[in-house]
């Protein structure tokens, strides 16, 4: 019997409101060692073992005043991967569980959004093609 589609498979990324996200990542860089690319920090694994299997996951400062998290208004935002958007979306609405706004296609994934019923604004990921390279003097 194949496994069910439609679930999360690990944590997409973590996204924070800063103050000042440029102090903020310059912190990161000098003090924990963690590169940026413009958009965050992505850090690369390998899935399920095999060798061309790469997932990452994201780190992400936004600005205090981002409407990117909303309707929450809490002052970060979880992103989990999952491995079928389409199929967690039907489970979830035949749940009860509302998403918060239409389905984004970009060229790294598909994204998808829920509130838990903390008003903690979820983000489900679907990735699409590999992690990005780290940025240049950053490896």
């Amino acid at each position: 019997m194949e496994p069910q589609k439609g679930k999360v498979i690990g944590i997409g990324g973590v996204f924070v409101k800063c103050k000042d996200p440029d102090a903020t990542v310059a912190w990161y860089k000098k003090h924990l060692g963690i590169p940026f690319d413009g958009y965050g920090a992505s850090f690369p694994f390998r899935e399920g073992g095999g060798a061309d299997a790469q997932g990452y996951s994201v780190w992400g400062p936004f600005k205090a005043d981002t409407e990117y998290m909303k309707p929450s208004a809490k002052d970060f935002m979880i992103n989990f991967r999952v491995d079928d958007l389409d199929a967690i979306l039907k489970r979830l609405k035949a749940e009860g569980v509302q998403q918060v706004d239409d389905i984004v296609d970009e060229p790294y994934g598909r994204f998808a959004w829920i509130m838990d019923p903390d008003g903690i604004k979820i983000e489900l990921w679907q990735q699409i093609g590999p992690p990005p390279p780290p940025p240049s003097g950053d490896a």
